[in-house]
């Protein structure tokens, strides 16, 4: 496999469960970073480390920590001398093209096949040039895992890719994060939540097409009506809170929103999922599947998104999926979820059923089927 592992961030948690669970079933050489990209390429402002993940710690997964963004001569060991059957890359960031280009095709030159999972099928941002590059790596795929039906569709409308080629595997869990001994009264209370607030989780980096403007707009109306309410907004700058501060205050609900600008450390995610009622994903926009979604399921929380990408997969019953940039819809079903005796447990009732169905060893078997199908046989696999 290639991507991120801990302590790196980037995709390093859904690698992290995955190369865990696919351990299980066949021995996992990891080809991981020492260092993913230089901060000028990070709109965030740099990518320090996190040394709070659990450890990678597996008796058939190997980590070798061979790249860095500068050495082409790392990319270069990774991809001609490394002897696994088959290569399956985790592709997502346009800043990791050469490195990515350089591995596949080393594989590719071998006569060994090379798997894509596609986490984004375009920028975040709709760039041109991740489309144009992306397109480029591409070609030297044998086959695709998409976590939507459709980045399905968009692989093929886009990259010329046949449906054949393209497996649809879900996003899972992100159950790492769940801990058991903490309290909630007390995590609550040390965010300032009184025990009778119904606290609103806004969870994952602050970028523009998340929708916080959506959501600031709804929380206005909801708040008029449920004075209790809170918003508690949680992840790292992408871009100006200004704007956002000044409309928290023209709708005059600073008394009710909680903000922590800043990257969650692993080992925090779950006092904010712990102290909150319920979560909001009200993205504007969106091609794939959501990490803070995912955490959201691990949770069992009640979830309210937004129709866009694969994030109506992440609710059981449409109600809780509304329209983007619409923040009267998503105001009323927050509203009646907060209102309606038993509808949080309802909601998280679902959640529950959501989370069970994308359970890593369901996935596991998903993916062997695709190793099977690109290598022809089980063998290789075997005897990895």
């Amino acid at each position: 496999m290639l991507g991120t592992l801990p302590p790196l961030r980037g995709l390093s948690g859904y690698c992290l469960e995955l190369a865990l669970a696919m351990a299980d079933a066949v021995p996992v050489e990891f080809i991981s970073f020492k260092k993913l990209y230089p901060a000028f390429a990070y709109p965030g402002g740099g990518l320090k480390d996190d040394h709070t993940f659990p450890p990678v710690e597996h008796a058939d997964l190997k980590v070798s920590r061979l790249l860095t963004w500068y050495n082409p001569g790392g990319w270069a060991k990774a991809g001609l001398f490394n002897t696994a059957p088959l290569l399956h890359a985790q592709w997502w960031s346009l800043p990791l093209f050469p490195v990515y280009l350089m591995i596949c095709g080393a594989f590719k030159v071998r006569g060994k096949p090379v798997v894509f999972t596609v986490h984004n099928t375009g920028s975040h941002e709709h760039s041109s040039l991740y489309r144009k590059v992306s397109s480029l790596v591409f070609r030297l795929g044998d086959h695709f895992i998409v976590h939507t039906s459709l980045n399905k569709e968009q692989l093929v409308a886009d990259y010329g890719i046949n449906a054949a080629r393209i497996s649809l595997i879900p996003h899972g869990t992100l159950d790492f994060h769940v801990k058991t001994n903490g309290n909630r009264e007390s995590i609550r209370s040390a965010m300032g939540f009184k025990p009778d607030h119904k606290v609103i989780l806004l969870f994952g980096a602050i970028r523009s097409y998340k929708g916080i403007e959506t959501a600031l707009r709804a929380f206005g109306r909801v708040q008029r009506q449920i004075p209790k309410a809170r918003l508690l907004i949680a992840g790292k700058l992408w871009e100006s809170w200004a704007p956002y501060s000044r409309l928290i205050d023209e709708l005059d609900i600073r008394h009710a929103v909680s903000t922590c600008l800043d990257y969650i450390p692993s080992d925090e995610v779950y006092k904010y999922y712990t102290a909150s009622d319920m979560v909001i994903l009200p993205y504007h926009h969106f091609d794939s599947q959501s990490g803070a979604g995912a955490g959201a399921l691990s949770f069992r929380k009640p979830l309210i998104v937004t129709r866009v990408g694969g994030l109506p997969d992440l609710v059981e019953d449409p109600h809780f999926v509304v329209p983007p940039n619409d923040p009267t819809a998503l105001a009323n079903v927050l509203v009646e979820s907060l209102t309606i005796p038993g509808r949080l447990d309802d909601m998280a009732a679902a959640a529950e059923r959501v989370a069970l169905k994308l359970a890593w060893p369901a996935i596991v078997l998903k993916t062997m089927t695709v190793y099977r199908k690109v290598l022809g046989n089980t063998d290789a696999l075997s005897e990895a």
